[in-house]
């Protein structure tokens, strides 16, 4: 059902710094570039996540009740992925658990303050 998700930023070198080192743990590579922004993903007909600075040139602004949530293939997926997102400079949001039953989540905000978490269903 998605196609593309896009997170503001307001310093694309820091932050595809930051997404290149996260999604490539994911298996991810950059689908797609421009002077505006980069997405990263598996191929140009799957879903992909990209950062890029505003089309209007207005500062980036965090979305308040908005979260990007990335499905993982195993729980310790979740974990090494949030550890590795912290590394990198993100802020706890919610460490790695169980939520609901079958259902193991952590919880990060990225270098521009955008939140999203890894989870895993089963």
């Amino acid at each position: 059902m998605i196609g593309y998700v896009t997170l503001g930023t307001n310093d694309l070198a820091r932050a595809t710094a930051f997404y290149d080192q996260l999604f490539a743990a994911m298996g991810g590579k950059r689908v797609w570039e421009s002077e505006r922004g980069v997405a990263w993903g598996t191929s140009m007909q799957a879903p992909s996540v990209g950062v890029m600075t505003p089309f209007d040139g207005r500062p980036a602004t965090v979305g308040n009740g908005t979260m990007v949530a990335l499905v993982v293939g195993r729980r310790e997926d979740v974990d090494s992925l949030y550890a590795l997102a912290i590394e990198l400079g993100a802020t706890d949001e919610g460490k790695p658990g169980e939520r609901l039953a079958g259902f193991h989540a952590a919880y990060f905000r990225d270098l521009d303050g955008n939140k999203l978490n890894f989870f895993h269903m089963g």
